[in-house]
Order: C-alpha cells, then structure tokens, then sequence
C-alpha cells in the first residue's frame, strides 16, 4: 500500500508536467519493485534548473501533474 508521500513523490502520475525532471530519468535501468527506492524525491523544473518552478511552487510531481498550475507546460507564469 502507497502511503501519502509515496504518491506526493510518484513520477509514474497521469498528465505529469513535461517539463518536471528527476534523477531516475537518466539512469538506463527497468524499474524493480523488489528494491526499495532511494532518494528519488530529488526533482527540478526544466525551465528554472531549481526544485522550485516559474510561479515558486515546489517542482514535484504531486505539484506538477495538473494543467491548472499556472506554468504547466510552457514555463511561463502570467503576470
């Protein structure tokens, strides 16, 4: 059973910012569900290269899987 920051930190979500990066990414290995995960809460915007996005929310992915966050996709904030 997935608990509460399971899902916060879950890079598998449906309509997941395109512009959201992580470690896990870059590494050219299957995932394996029999080991446990580690350190993979380490996320980044595309546009800012910070753990924060364009309209200084945290990039992760419980934050950045809705077309309603105002930077979803484009990197732009209206202003």
């Amino acid at each position: 059973m997935k608990t509460a920051e399971d899902l916060r930190f879950d890079p598998n979500r449906p309509d997941l910012c395109s512009c959201l990066r992580w470690k896990g990414m870059f590494v050219p290995a299957e995932d394996d569900p029999t080991v446990p995960r580690g350190g993979g809460g380490l996320f980044w915007c595309l546009y800012t290269q910070t753990c924060i996005g364009p309209d200084g929310q945290l990039a992760e992915p419980g934050n950045c899987s809705s077309a309603g966050r105002a930077c979803y996709g484009s990197g732009r904030v209206a202003g």
